[in-house]
């Protein structure tokens, strides 16, 4: 005996509506079998369209059993019922549920891909499709251009796609004439000899040539069920076993739906550039207000604060090599260092008589400002300055120090340095203020002089003589170390007013221990006492007449004095040529075993800074949460017509969770065109081809992080929304969503 392929078994439907039920029809028993061509007629409301959406799976029914293929589908779940429709149902709607922006093309293809069908084997059989139900010159034409007629044939067309079972069609030749119905009933008539075929229609005359069963329905109920004659009788059954939607596929259909509606497109899309501009301006500004707070302190030992400048050390606390500044200066972001970068820190003054100026230090080649006055030096003792135009010497003085012998004062020894003269040359005018800090631009062989002045500033020295330690400062009578060229090395001369601590008043070839600490390096040089002087031979051993200026000083040899001072360098600054980018600076230059410390994090500003980093966090998730719902209210708005869209897929057998793949993948490339826009009008503003204020606050404040961390924040709004409007028009089966209002 054949078997039913659906059977219906007392199945009753019920609609509820303000607490009032009505029966949509009442204890229907019927079986449906492969091969039949299946007619229900009835009047309207006799309950025919109802019955219909019920065996299609598009409506759930209240009592009774429905059989598919044998199974019980009571227990069946929406998620159950869109796998049956997939693999059992092709419908053919009598409003025709079609894409209207698609092409007759799309909307056949669009089946095919929902099943997993690969794009590359989906075009012969759609063309194919396309030319029996007599279109194939409309094949690009999009549906909302075509008659009635012509879309009931597209419909047709489409359920023959899904190459399921059961064909299931509602008033299918309600708009056609009477050609193009004779044609679409043949063409019925010839799929029902190997599938079940089940039509709805008032107008029966128009079928009974080709049905081979009537059912009549009335008030709910089957009035008669009538085989009108024999069908061939398909025993075997060939149930679909699709494949699901391919990843491609569903990117395909997300982009298509991104613009085939162009309204709809450039709405949303407005809505997504409102959400970008407010969110990354909201950002920069705080960013900027950061950066504000952040070179605004000060440190008490750092004098050089440039939020550009990081200072390093090895991690191992040895020296700096040729190698560490050859591989520091090939890193993108750096843009010069300064090796000695103790004397960033250091004011040096310049005086002579008249005048007094103090200044920070920085090579001549750093110089990469304007010259406002006077022109670039050209020999060694030349030098620019750089400071405001409200400086007292070098905004109204200026023209009197100029091209004037100026002279460096010893760091170490307080004086005047006249053997080598300065002078100024050149002056650049800063924006900062009166009491900002001048720079002072000088030759290398100046750094070198001042490094050795700090050098010894830094270090801590002790003189072991005959069995004792001794501090030696400048400013001690005695066992102060003055360096002259005449003296081996190895050796010093000491004042003959020290022989009282040797044996028998004669100190020559005593040893003389000298320990030197810093920061940096410990050391030890010994020496021995070669000769002694006092106020009669001074000048023959050392050329100085001035007794007085010298006396209880230690003299050792220029090369004994360089092994203490005059060592490389174990700290030194980089200076970055972007601000934004200088984390990830300092994150190369840990990878690479250095020690870092960024200056503005060593600013007495940090509470100030904490406070706007934490209202700076506190305002972007408000912000975030106030445009999430605002924009949702929007675009749900402006998505209202999707609704059609979404349960047509729904219908044809596409599951909710594709259906919400479908809807974020639409939304989330609005965003990303969105994202793109903006950062084309940021690119043009960068160039200046246009100048808009607030871009050039996101340009200087927002580094390569920061985008991505705000389009991160923006995919992820884009992905909240469309989960949370499929949530909402998903919430139902796609019959009931269908009738109502998203």
């Amino acid at each position: 005996m054949e078997k039913s392929i659906i059977k219906l078994k007392n199945v009753s439907k019920f609609y509820y509506s303000k607490g009032v039920i009505a029966s949509g029809f009442s204890r229907v028993n019927l079986e449906f079998k492969m091969g039949e061509f299946v007619v229900i007629t009835g009047e309207s409301g006799s309950g025919k369209s109802t019955l219909l959406n019920v065996i299609s799976g598009l409506d759930s029914y209240e009592e009774g059993e429905m059989y598919i293929n044998g199974e019980e589908t009571s227990h069946y779940t929406e998620a159950d019922f869109e796998d049956y429709r997939r693999r059992y149902i092709g419908n053919i709607f009598q409003s025709f549920n079609l894409v209207n922006s698609y092409t007759v093309y799309q909307n056949i293809e669009l089946v095919m891909l929902l099943n997993g069908v690969k794009k590359k084997d989906v075009k012969d059989k759609v063309l194919d499709l396309i030319r029996k139900v007599d279109l194939y010159k409309f094949r690009n034409t999009k549906v909302s251009k075509l008659s009635g007629g012509q879309k009931q044939r597209v419909a047709i067309a489409r359920a023959l796609a899904k190459d399921t079972p059961i064909i299931i069609a509602d008033e299918p030749t309600g708009n056609l004439d009477s050609r193009s119905s004779k044609s679409v009933l043949k063409l019925l008539s010839e799929i029902s000899k190997n599938k079940l075929v089940i039509v709805v229609t008032h107008n029966y005359e128009d079928i009974e040539e080709y049905a081979t069963r009537k059912i009549k329905m009335h008030d709910g109920k089957v009035l008669e069920d009538k085989q009108l004659k024999k069908y061939k009788e398909v025993s075997n059954i060939e149930e679909n076993d699709y494949k699901n939607i391919r990843f491609l596929s569903k990117l395909r259909l997300g982009i298509r739906n991104t613009f085939n509606i162009v309204p709809k497109f450039l709405l949303v899309l407005l809505v997504y550039l409102f959400i970008t501009t407010a969110l990354i301006s909201e950002y920069a500004s705080f960013r900027e207000e950061e950066h504000i707070e952040s070179i605004s302190g000060y440190n008490g030992f750092f004098l050089n604060t440039d939020e550009e400048r990081i200072v390093i050390k090895k991690e191992d606390d040895t020296s700096f090599s040729d190698d560490d500044y050859t591989k520091i200066e090939k890193m993108d972001n750096i843009d010069y260092i300064i090796k000695d970068d103790l004397l960033l820190d250091t004011e040096i003054d310049i005086s002579d008589d008249n005048y007094y100026l103090s200044a920070r230090v920085n090579s001549i080649s750093n110089f990469n400002g304007k010259i406002d006055k006077g022109r670039k030096p050209e020999n060694d003792n030349e030098v620019i300055i750089e400071g405001s135009k409200n400086d007292y010497y070098i905004g109204y003085m200026i023209d009197e120090i100029m091209d004037k012998d100026l002279y460096l004062r010893d760091m170490y020894t307080g004086e005047l340095d006249k053997s080598t003269p300065i002078k100024i040359v050149g002056v650049s005018y800063t924006d900062s203020g009166i009491y900002s800090q001048d720079v002072i631009y000088v030759n290398d062989s100046i750094i070198d002089n001042l490094t050795y002045q700090i050098n010894q500033m830094y270090s801590n020295l002790k003189i072991l003589f005959q069995g004792k330690y001794y501090d030696s400062t400048n400013y001690d009578m005695y066992f102060r170390l003055v360096p002259k060229r005449i003296i081996k090395e190895g050796m010093v001369y000491i004042p003959s007013d020290l022989d009282y601590l040797c044996k028998n008043d004669y100190c020559i070839g005593s040893d003389i221990v000298i320990d030197i600490d810093n920061i940096y390096y410990k050391d030890t040089l010994n020496l021995k006492v070669e000769k002694s002087y006092n106020k009669k031979n001074i000048e023959s051993l050392t050329g100085i007449k001035d007794y007085d200026s010298v006396n209880g000083a230690i003299f050792i040899s220029s090369t004994d004095y360089n092994k203490l001072f005059n060592r490389n360098s174990y700290q030194s600054s980089v200076f970055v040529k972007n601000v934004n980018d200088i984390d990830s600076t300092i994150n190369e230059l840990n990878e690479n075993g250095y020690t870092t410390l960024k200056l503005t994090d060593a600013l007495v500003n940090s509470e100030a800074v904490a406070a706007i980093r934490i209202l700076k966090t506190i305002v972007t998730v408000v912000l975030v949460v106030v445009l999430f719902f605002i924009s949702y209210f929007v675009i749900k708005v402006i998505l209202k017509s999707r609704n059609i869209y979404f349960t047509t897929i729904r219908m044809l057998g596409a599951s909710k969770k594709v259906s919400r793949e479908l809807l974020i993948i639409e939304l989330i490339n609005v965003a990303n065109i969105a994202y793109l826009l903006f950062g084309v009008f940021l690119i043009l503003n960068y160039f200046n081809v246009v100048n808009v204020g607030f871009a050039h606050i996101i340009l200087d404040y927002m580094g390569i992080r920061d985008y991505i961390l705000l389009y991160i924040i923006l995919i992820t709004m884009s992905y909240l929304i469309s989960s949370k409007f499929a949530k909402k028009i998903f919430k139902d089966s796609a019959m009931k969503t269908l009738k109502e209002e998203v």
